[in-house]
C-alpha cells in the first residue's frame, strides 16, 4: 500500500545522493540482503538491536532502487535480484521471530509467525503469477515496506506479539485481495 500509494516519491529528493552513489545497485541489494541476515541472527538474542538492523537492511533495500532509476542503471537482473533476496531477507526474518518466540516458550506466537511468513510470500507470488499473465497487481495494504516498517516496530518496542498477530491477518487478506483483483479483471475481459 505504501509503495503503492507513495511510489518513487523519495526519487527526487534523494536523486543528488543517489547521483553520488558508484557503487552498483545491484551491490547495495546485496548489502541490504547481507544486514538483514545479521538481524535475523541478532533477533531471537536482541530484540532492539535485530529491529534496527531490519530497519537499516530496508534502508538499502529502498535505495538500491532509488540509485538504479536515478542513475538509469534499472535492469531486469537487478529487478530480479532484488525479488528475490527480498524474499530470502523475509524468511530469515520471520524464522528468526519464530526462534524468539520459541526460546521465550510462546507456541502460539511461533504458529502466528509460521503463518505470516506465509502470507507474506503468498502476497508476492500472487502479484508476481499475475504480472505472469499480462495483469498488474498491486493493491493491498501489506506489502514488503509495511511489513518491514512494522517488524521493526515490533521488536523494538517490544510489540512483537501484537504485531505478528497484524501481520498474520493483514498479509493473508492482501493475498486474497490480489486473487479476487485478477479474478474481477479476467471475468471481465471474457
Amino acid at each position: 500500500m505504501i509503495s503503492h500509494k507513495l511510489g518513487h516519491f523519495l526519487d527526487k529528493p534523494l536523486a543528488p545522493i543517489a547521483k553520488k552513489i558508484a557503487i552498483s545497485p545491484n551491490i547495495l541489494t546485496i548489502l541490504g540482503f547481507l544486514i538483514t541476515a545479521v538481524a535475523a541472527v541478532s533477533i531471537p538474542f536482541n530484540l532492539l538491536a535485530g529491529g534496527f538492523l531490519v530497519l537499516l537492511g530496508g534502508f538499502f533495500d529502498m535505495l538500491d532502487g532509488i540509485v538504479a532509476r536515478t542513475n538509469g542503471k534499472s535492469t531486469k537482473f537487478g529487478a530480479l535480484l532484488d525479488s528475490t533476496l527480498d524474499r530470502y531477507s523475509d524468511s530469515f526474518v520471520f524464522i528468526a521471530i519464530a526462534w524468539y518466540f520459541f526460546n521465550i516458550g510462546n507456541l502460539a506466537g511461533v504458529i502466528f509467525t509460521a503463518g505470516s511468513l506465509v502470507g507474506a510470500l503468498l502476497i508476492s507470488y500472487v502479484r508476481a503469477r499475475a504480472e505472469g499473465i499480462g495483469i498488474a497487481c498491486t493493491v493491498g495494504l501489506m506489502e514488503r515496506p509495511e511489513r518491514v516498517v512494522l517488524l521493526a516496530f515490533g521488536c523494538i518496542t517490544g510489540w512483537l506479539f501484537p504485531v505478528i498477530i497484524a501481520l498474520f491477518f493483514f498479509s493473508h487478506a492482501t493475498a486474497i485481495q490480489r486473487i479476487f483483483h485478477v479474478y474481477k479483471i479476467t471475468r471481465m475481459s471474457k
